[in-house]
């Protein structure tokens, strides 16, 4: 793939890890062995060199055991799915992606497995179990919202690539605010981190506009350190390759440009946090852990880029196992983790 100079982004906030950060590389292996996830030694190789786990552990720093561990496999398990709707025949497929997807939802609301689930369908059965042992049930309808906004994001993507259409501006970043997950990143917070947010304070204007800008700000980090293997895998769906091709910026000039939108919205959100006002000493706590949990992921996830080796491969994938392959044995990728 193309080398690329990347800007240094700005980012003010503090790095800080886990605790449990040693452990959960081999937790988290040892869930996606126990569920088949990987669908070959090749896939297992790929996914040890990205090291999600530091990014998890780096987002989510100051939670127990159990909410890491599910957040890991959670994110585990999108970054698994996400590299099915963008690196396999699936990404150009969008009627399918809509099957797929409208099944996992219905996992995630209580359907009954059955033998014709792929084995994310069992994965993702499991983490709602145990998500549901932690938080509240109306916490979770918000995260089921956020996980059915990522998949419309995954299928608008497809519906794209299917008809070779390059979104204007304004269209991409509304297609990428919901195909980055960073929805599902932000409500994740509430539940790594035992907050509360009720509804009203949800739906503030300045609580969702420090959402919005999270997320953005997540996905344009993404967006400028990926550029080479969309490139090579001529997807379009990139901030720096929208610039490219719909301003006809050179890829150079284009990096920059997208590197000083990022820079722009970490001030804009910071000006804005100066403006929250005063919810009660109570809300005001839970706002203020929420607020430190985004900084926390948009530091966690700049940093991670430099930790993993992610998007320096661009190989085709095969969808993972059916449910029913289960019983084949994992004893050669198990070796290979040994």
């Amino acid at each position: 793939m193309e080398k690329f100079i990347f800007p240094d982004l700005y980012c003010p906030f503090p790095y800080q890890i886990n605790k449990y950060a040693d452990i959960l590389e081999g937790n988290g292996i040892e869930w996606l062995l126990r569920f088949n996830l990987l669908a070959n030694e090749s896939s297992y190789r790929r996914f040890c060199k990205s090291n999600f786990y530091l990014l998890v552990a780096g987002a989510y720093p100051f939670c127990e055991l159990e909410e890491i561990n599910i957040a890991n496999d959670l994110f585990s398990w999108l970054f698994i799915w996400d590299d099915q709707c963008d690196m396999s025949d699936l990404g150009e497929k969008p009627e399918v992606l809509e099957t797929y997807h409208k099944r996992f939802i219905e996992i995630l609301n209580g359907a009954e497995l059955t033998s014709n689930d792929i084995s994310l369908t069992y994965a993702l059965a499991d983490l709602r179990k145990r998500m549901l042992k932690i938080a509240k049930v109306e916490w979770f309808q918000h995260f089921i919202q956020s996980f059915q906004g990522y998949f419309d994001g995954c299928v608008q993507e497809a519906a794209n690539r299917e008809k070779g259409i390059t979104p204007d501006i304004d269209t991409y970043i509304k297609i990428r605010s919901l195909s980055s997950a960073g929805d599902i990143t932000v409500e994740l917070i509430e539940f790594c981190n035992h907050l509360m947010i009720p509804d009203a304070l949800r739906q503030h204007d300045i609580v969702k506009k420090l959402k919005e800008m999270t997320i953005n700000i997540l996905a344009w980090c993404n967006d400028i350190f990926s550029v080479p293997r969309e490139m090579a895998s001529d997807d379009v769906h990139n901030l720096v390759l929208v610039l490219h091709y719909q301003q006809q910026l050179p890829l150079d000039v284009a990096i920059k440009r997208a590197a000083e939108i990022h820079d722009q919205e970490i001030q804009a959100m910071m000006n804005l946090e100066l403006s929250l006002p005063s919810f009660g000493k109570e809300l005001d706590a839970e706002v203020e852990q929420y607020i430190l949990g985004m900084h926390s992921w948009i530091r966690g996830n700049l940093d991670w880029y430099f930790q993993s080796h992610r998007y320096q491969n661009n190989e085709k994938l095969e969808l993972v196992k059916s449910s029913v392959e289960l019983q084949i044995s994992n004893q050669d990728i198990s070796q290979e983790a040994a």
